[in-house]
């Protein structure tokens, strides 16, 4: 069963209506709804095409330009040029796996948090810094965790593009993979 998702229509004047409160709303309020992890679709309320990830992109356009960024110039320029290369199709599962990875390790730092503080301790700027401070050995083996699961998915995905070549080129008799019964004939 899928979730009802909230619609946002943008109209012509880029005006945005939530058709759940009947009201008008901002960016910000959008902004808001994806941090209260509510599904959002935005559609264009003369076309109804979908246009969700162009106002999520113009969230993050925002906040990119309103303080400190989240990417940096290489960053940005690496994503560019990953468009329109063979890795483009890999690219986007193999970030949106790493941002669960280090969304389940953002979880578990809260979750210790609470632990030890209770409930209000991610509201009290000076507690969490005591926290991060008392858990420097932790936080380490946690990221060396997650970047060890990184690192596997990087290589697992490396070794996954190896074989299919392999296997593509396999069929063709290149000299680097010579046919499979080429393959049988030269160990006998």
């Amino acid at each position: 069963m899928s979730v009802e998702k909230r619609v946002i229509k943008k109209y012509p004047n880029r005006r945005l209506y939530d058709t759940a409160t009947s009201s008008y709303i901002t960016l910000g309020d959008v902004k808001q709804l994806v941090h209260d992890n509510i599904d959002i679709q935005v559609v264009d309320a003369k076309t109804q095409d979908d246009i969700t990830r162009s106002v999520l992109l113009q969230i993050i356009f925002e906040e990119e330009n309103g303080g400190a960024p989240m990417f940096s110039y290489e960053v940005l320029t690496q994503f560019i040029r990953f468009y329109g290369q063979a890795m483009q199709g890999m690219m986007g599962p193999f970030l949106e796996k790493n941002l669960q990875l280090f969304t389940q390790l953002q979880q578990k730092m809260q979750e210790q948090t609470r632990a030890m503080y209770g409930d209000n301790a991610m509201f009290n700027a000076n507690l969490w810094g005591e926290f991060m401070k008392m858990q420097g050995p932790a936080m380490q083996n946690m990221m060396s965790s997650y970047l060890e699961q990184s690192t596997g998915m990087y290589l697992e995905m490396q070794n996954r593009m190896q074989e299919q070549t392999k296997q593509l080129f396999t069929g063709f008799g290149f000299p680097a993979y010579p046919p499979a019964d080429k393959d049988k004939e030269g160990k006998s």
